[in-house]
């Protein structure tokens, strides 16, 4: 798939800033961002599989403007370390995380406590923050429109683990480099 030149936000980035953005800070932007209705507009949308284009975060994070088909989702992930936050802009997202710390290292299968999981759904206008040990999987669950979402990580996505999930077996599969999905 060919993707598009990155889109610079400058009404939504903050200035540059000598401290982190938080969680909080980025799910400011996020929301900021979603709801600006002509670049949400502005993302080609492909039916058969996501779209995104790169954004200028606030205080040098990263940040994606997301289109998602029907039917969409991510996949079990982390976000290598990085905190940061999501965003609806259009259609909803549904969000299934676990509320448990994991080790990031060391360690192929685990077997999930009982009571871990969440789910949770974003209309538009609706984003949540989260911090740096979050693992979880976002899918756009209709059968007929098309969703789009904004995030942000700080710092800057290292990696991201991918996990495949059955029944309360997490299992590490792969671990992605940025040059991957830049």
């Amino acid at each position: 798939m060919s993707l598009p030149a990155p889109v610079r936000t400058p009404a939504h980035a903050s200035a540059p800033s000598r401290t982190a953005p938080t969680p909080a800070e980025l799910l400011g932007f996020v929301r900021r961002t979603a709801a600006d209705a002509a670049l949400v507009a502005s993302l080609p949308l492909d039916p058969e599989g996501r779209t995104w284009v790169r954004l200028d975060g606030p205080g040098g994070s990263e940040a994606w403007l997301i289109g998602w088909p029907p039917g969409a989702g991510t996949g079990w992930h982390d976000h290598g370390g990085s905190h940061g936050a999501f965003a609806t802009a259009a259609g909803g997202l549904t969000e299934q995380s676990l509320a448990a710390r994991l080790p990031t290292e060391g360690w192929k299968t685990l077997e999930l406590a009982d009571g871990v999981d969440r789910e949770r759904t974003l209309e538009p206008g609706q984003g949540r923050a989260f911090g740096e040990h979050h693992v979880h999987q976002v899918l756009n669950e209709s059968d007929e429109a098309h969703a789009i979402s904004v995030h942000a990580y700080y710092p800057p996505l290292p990696l991201m683990r991918r996990y495949s999930r059955t029944g309360a077996v997490l299992r590490l599969e792969q671990v992605e480099r940025p040059e991957e999905w830049q």
